[in-house]
């Protein structure tokens, strides 16, 4: 039913003037690239690293229709989980210094329809509840997540499992979940959920475990357990996937081919997805066979799902490359997590490993600030007002609608990173 619901919301979506939206941000792509975030709210400064209280991330996403920028940069060490409400906008491309690590029991975005989240680190650690995800999502609707860094899930790392509809996580880094379970996550929603550019690296399984509605494309996979890598479906239920010119990379701690548990139930599109198992330290992979043994038994299909697929596709070699140089948090640069990550990859296949106990002495948790003036308050730096045209003396004119169709503080947002 999943399926055929996207494609009656498809074509009802042609009938209706302007339900072909806005992207969320120049660069946003797949399911949620239609996500709102705060465009119609106000802005919210992050102004301290405390866990809670005026000025606190928690509170800066307790309240809907906000874009939050961030006026300190540094680790946040949160005791009890943030729950995101609606319409938020989360600009971790505003911090300064190393930008924000949130580090502690774990973050929800159940019902945080129209989120928008870039540039920031999610870190869950022993600390956090067993049996609970670094981020987790059980129902809701458009959102996107771009060069976010996820890590050290007690359960899961990153997952989404329920009523969803029309997800996106792009160029981000799901890492590290800890043992015994070590899960990099669960994608299972029959209404949507776009992976595209993203690293999983040092999970045992579920790198991901996905059902239903999926669109997996120019992802690298590597050092997974003997849980798996790409775990398709494993149940009764149908799922319906397009799996292209992805790369899986085998490490130290793999012992399982790249797809495990598939079935007839499972209706995958596949193309180019490469597999190097060799551990010899080189790139040296080469496109799996198209065929239900190199597929895990899924039932494979000859026709590409009409999904919204990301602009550029890349060969998976390139797609390597890519996500090598631009995954994660890297603006203004990786830290040293990420950093360690990204080196282990490019050893290819000599180094990595599965871990229960994260090292938080490399969580750096200075407070950074910057001497950037923004004296009406509205979230733009009056340099920038004053350079556009803007009035860095009037609080409202960041939230007016420029010509582009973004509000003005989304125009200065959109100016400090990439566009992919």
């Amino acid at each position: 039913m999943g399926f055929l619901n996207f494609l009656a919301t498809a074509c009802l979506s042609a009938l209706i003037p302007g339900a072909s939206a806005l992207l969320a941000f120049p660069g946003a792509e797949g399911f949620g690239r239609n996500a709102v975030g705060g465009r119609t709210g106000s802005a919210y400064h992050v102004t301290n690293l405390n866990d809670s209280g005026t000025g606190s991330f928690r509170d800066a996403v307790s309240a809907s229709n906000r874009i939050v920028v961030f006026d300190v940069g540094g680790t946040i060490q949160i005791k009890t989980r943030i729950a995101v409400s609606k319409n938020i906008y989360i600009a971790g491309q505003t911090a300064p210094g190393d930008g924000i690590t949130v580090y502690g029991n774990g973050m929800s975005f159940s019902n945080a329809n129209d989120s928008i989240v870039r540039y920031i680190r999610f870190r869950m650690g022993k600390g956090g509840d067993s049996g609970k995800d670094g981020i987790t999502i059980a129902e809701g609707s458009n959102m996107i997540f771009d060069h976010v860094s996820a890590a050290w899930g007690r359960d899961e790392t990153f997952s989404i499992n329920g009523e969803v509809h029309n997800v996106t996580i792009q160029n981000t880094i799901i890492g590290q979940g800890l043992e015994t379970h070590s899960c990099g996550g669960l994608m299972q929603s029959d209404y949507g959920i776009s992976l595209f550019r993203n690293l999983y690296i040092d999970n045992k399984t579920r790198n991901p475990k996905v059902k239903g509605m999926n669109d997996f494309q120019n992802n690298v996979i590597y050092n997974w357990g003997g849980g798996g890598a790409y775990i398709a479906g494993d149940s009764a239920g149908q799922s319906y996937a397009n799996v292209v010119n992805n790369y899986f990379i085998s490490g130290p701690s793999s012992s399982v081919a790249a797809f495990t548990r598939g079935n007839a139930n499972f209706h995958g599109y596949v193309s180019e997805n490469y597999y190097d198992s060799n551990h010899d330290g080189t790139l040296n992979g080469s496109p799996l066979c198209v065929q239900t043994s190199c597929y895990s038994e899924m039932d494979i299909k000859q026709t590409r799902f009409d999904y919204p697929g990301p602009e550029k596709l890349m060969s998976a070699p390139d797609a390597v490359t890519y996500v090598l140089n631009s995954v994660g948090t890297n603006f203004p640069a990786r830290d040293a997590v990420d950093d360690g990550l990204v080196a282990e990859v490019r050893s290819f296949g000599t180094k990595g490993e599965l871990i229960s106990d994260e090292n938080a002495s490399s969580v750096a948790s200075g407070v950074s600030k910057t001497a950037v003036t923004d004296t009406d308050g509205d979230g733009i730096p009056d340099a920038w007002e004053d350079a556009h045209g803007l009035d860095s003396g009037d609080a409202t004119d960041a939230m007016k609608i420029s010509s582009s169709g973004y509000a003005n503080i989304e125009v200065y947002l959109n100016s400090l990173v990439p566009s992919s």
